[in-house]
């Protein structure tokens, strides 16, 4: 599986996502990061403009809910084969990690990272962190006790460990969550554990 990981936005180099895929241009946006803030009106203005700004680099895009697909292992495996990519929104990483295991997303996300090298994950921000061994110490910047979803009401620490290393993303940038940033890579130098700390404008890309 192909992957475009952010720290802040992806219109820097629009040009090097392109070339991560050349056939199938629909993408699914995945917003249940957010399933705790719907009530925010701010939040769900933004979310439309990420999608307006993907529309206008021609770009083909269907939001893709998880909810409609809790426990549909099946169906979701095959609404995805409509498209070439998926695009995850940021939010609540927690809520998110969640979503996945209820509709089975980690379990196909982590197939996929095997057995299809033409699919592209993308996004930035912290949703790209859900991809390391653990999101242990994300907690400084996510509720990690928001329950959003009845079937649930207890943290998942495990993340996909697609990555074998964690993403700290606006390391030393100017964004609201660079000062935990700071924090979170002194954790994870302190504790030994593999990290990349990105800032806002730097990409890591896996094709």
């Amino acid at each position: 599986m192909k992957k475009y990981l952010s720290s802040y936005k992806l219109w820097d180099n629009p040009e090097r996502l392109f070339e991560l895929f050349w056939d199938n241009k629909k993408i699914a946006f995945i917003p249940n990061a957010c399933d705790n803030s719907e009530s925010n009106l701010w939040l769900q203005n933004e979310l439309l403009k990420d999608m307006q700004e993907l529309e206008v680099l021609w770009i083909v895009v269907e939001k893709l809910d998880l909810r409609d697909f809790f426990w549909k292992q099946g169906e979701l495996e095959t609404k995805l084969q409509e498209f070439g990519w998926v695009f995850v929104t940021w939010g609540n990483t927690f809520v998110l990690r969640q979503a996945y295991k209820l509709s089975w997303f980690d379990e196909i996300l982590i197939d996929y990272e095997k057995n299809n090298p033409d699919f592209v994950y993308a996004w930035y921000s912290a949703w790209i962190c859900i991809l390391a061994p653990s999101l242990k110490w994300i907690e400084m910047c996510d509720d990690a006790e928001c329950y959003p979803y009845d079937d649930i009401k207890e943290t998942i620490w495990e993340g996909l460990g697609i990555l074998d290393f964690s993403i700290s993303p606006h390391f030393r940038s100017d964004h609201p969550e660079s000062d935990m940033t700071e924090k979170e890579v002194q954790y994870y130098i302190d504790n030994k554990r593999l990290f990349k700390a990105l800032r806002d404008g730097e990409v890591l890309i896996y094709d």
